[in-house]
């Protein structure tokens, strides 16, 4: 048995659909990423999945973590 916690570490990514380009661009929040523990990818975590739009993942800041893009 390992001692490994089963609570998920916080999310190092959030995920954003982008509709529009440029400085008119919307960015919403729709979900979080964590690295894999092998450090060949990411887990997604999406609280909706947009069927128009660009997903983009952004690693988290305080920038981002206050509202802003």
């Amino acid at each position: 048995m390992t001692n490994q916690s089963t609570t998920p570490a916080k999310p190092t990514h959030r995920l954003f659909l982008v509709t529009g380009k440029g400085k008119s661009a919307n960015w919403t929040s729709i979900g979080a990423a964590w690295p894999n523990r092998d450090g060949e990818g990411f887990s997604l975590q999406y609280d909706a999945l947009p069927l128009t739009g660009r997903i983009v993942m952004r690693a988290i800041t305080e920038r981002i973590e206050g509202g802003q893009q």
